[in-house]
């Protein structure tokens, strides 16, 4: 039996307890394929977490983002880059697909062409999470925890309500800028600044 709960803190997405049914990597993928239109991902302990599609301006902010990395990371040629319907597999379980991501380039070519086909079975080096109106901040929160414990080296939570934007790193307090131009990916992503004056 599936439930349907809306917690006070999430209430920016429908989650379902689906843990009964135990789904597989390859039913949740099939699952994910057959409801494009939707964006689902799956927690570390089975609850299946449903988002409609964001407003336009939220849209705008995160396709100006994915532009910026993408130009940048093809110039520089380490790595590759992701947006918002890339999927991947965490090694706690979770099914998640940050707004942007970076993985370098020898850990994805590692990767099998079948696991390149469905959710690469990775934790990306680099994450963008842009909070849309929508979002809960707590759970935005979380998930670049998350991101951190399962192998990621940088996140960053991209809040253009606030102008602000909380830097990640492992075993480092979060780190908060308020109204920044720019922010810069360096060491990780050398060479990369992220104009933010394009996407507030």
């Amino acid at each position: 039996m599936l439930e349907t709960k809306v917690s006070s803190q999430d209430t920016d997405a429908i989650v379902l307890d689906a843990r009964a049914l135990r789904l597989t990597e390859e039913q949740f993928f099939l699952l994910c394929q057959d409801n494009r239109h939707l964006r689902l991902e799956m927690t570390a302990n089975g609850e299946i977490i449903i988002m409609t599609p964001t407003g336009s301006e939220t849209g705008r902010q995160n396709s100006e983002i994915n532009y910026q990395l993408s130009h940048w990371a093809k110039r520089d040629g380490r790595g590759v880059v992701f947006d918002s319907s890339a999927g991947f597999k965490l090694r706690n379980g979770a099914q998640v697909a940050p707004d942007a991501a970076w993985v370098r380039r020898e850990r994805y070519e590692a990767l099998s062409l079948e696991q390149k086909r469905e959710f690469a079975p990775l934790c990306p080096d680099f994450v963008i999470e842009l909070r849309s109106p929508q979002d809960r901040l707590p759970r935005l929160q979380s998930r670049l925890n998350e991101y951190l414990e399962n192998g990621a080296q940088l996140g960053w939570l991209i809040d253009p309500s606030t102008r602000t934007v909380h830097l990640y790193l492992p075993s480092q307090p979060v780190t908060i800028l308020k109204d920044p131009a720019t922010v810069s990916g360096d060491p990780l992503l050398e060479g990369f600044v992220l104009d933010l004056r394009e996407v507030w």
